[in-house]
């Protein structure tokens, strides 16, 4: 199992010296990507534009949405924004789509909240080659993941995508998870697998800070925020554990997203993960 890092886009107190210090350091440290997450009404930066300077400042890692809210763009953006941040990156994009929980997100993009799934899947198809070829750099190649829990969104995966991206949680969430896209991906016939991508939140350095940041950053769902910030890694045992889980349940790239804006988390991390 490979292991990525998150950049700290939305996480308090992040600006550009910051990413481009932070992207520097994973690309040196022992992880196989970079992922950001994408907001729309939070204190966060623009994931597209996030993963575009740490191209600049990269040779090696992927570079992955996990995850980009596909419908609160129209698909020939989302395809324009895609393409650029591969071609900046020589080709080392994962796009990771799903549509979102987050009403205000829609209302602040103007989109309409009903019908979304639909939409992604217009989308997934447009990226896939079925949309205008007069909008370039081309799409082909990049390697596409879709998220969500219900059953439309596994059939989405594999129908369009090359793999699952799951929303985070204990290694038996993740499982349970990755069980249903594989069953998705066997139903419609397709080869192999698809594959698997899961994610955990860590903080280090300074763990009550970053189980803050999780509280608000997850107070839409309510209490539930708050199991979500008691899942926090916060010490070198919480995440080898963690990892081990994920690698028993067939992931294939874990990525550790931080709560904590400070690039010594980096080498923290690597540290932990060299061991």
């Amino acid at each position: 199992m490979r292991i990525g890092i998150g950049l700290p886009n939305t996480t308090p107190g992040t600006d550009g010296p910051l990413v481009l210090d932070w992207a520097r350091r994973a690309d040196d440290g022992p992880f196989s990507s970079l992922a950001v997450l994408d907001r729309l009404v939070y204190d966060s930066l623009e994931p597209f534009t996030t993963l575009a300077a740490a191209a600049a400042v990269t040779t090696r890692v992927r570079l992955a949405t996990m995850i980009a809210i596909g419908p609160l763009r129209a698909a020939a953006l989302l395809a324009k924004q895609a393409a650029s941040v591969n071609a900046l990156a020589s080709g080392r994009l994962t796009l990771g789509l799903a549509v979102g929980a987050r009403l205000d997100d829609y209302a602040a993009a103007g989109v309409e909240h009903r019908g979304r799934g639909e939409r992604l899947s217009e989308q997934l198809a447009y990226l896939r080659g079925a949309g205008d070829d007069q909008v370039s750099p081309p799409t082909d190649g990049i390697e596409i993941l879709v998220g969500g829990a219900s059953g439309q969104a596994y059939t989405r995966m594999a129908r369009y995508a090359d793999g699952y991206a799951h929303g985070g949680g204990p290694p038996r969430a993740f499982a349970s998870a990755a069980t249903r896209a594989v069953a998705a991906w066997r139903h419609l016939g397709r080869p192999g697998r698809p594959r698997l991508w899961g994610q955990g939140y860590f903080a280090l350095g300074d763990p009550e800070r970053g189980a803050a940041y999780l509280r608000d950053y997850y107070a839409f769902t309510g209490p539930f925020a708050e199991r979500i910030a008691a899942g926090l890694l916060t010490d070198a045992r919480q995440v080898r554990d963690f990892v081990r889980g994920y690698a028993a349940a067939g992931c294939d790239e874990l990525v550790l997203l931080p709560a904590v804006s400070d690039p010594a988390e980096v080498d923290r991390l690597a540290e932990v993960v060299a061991a």
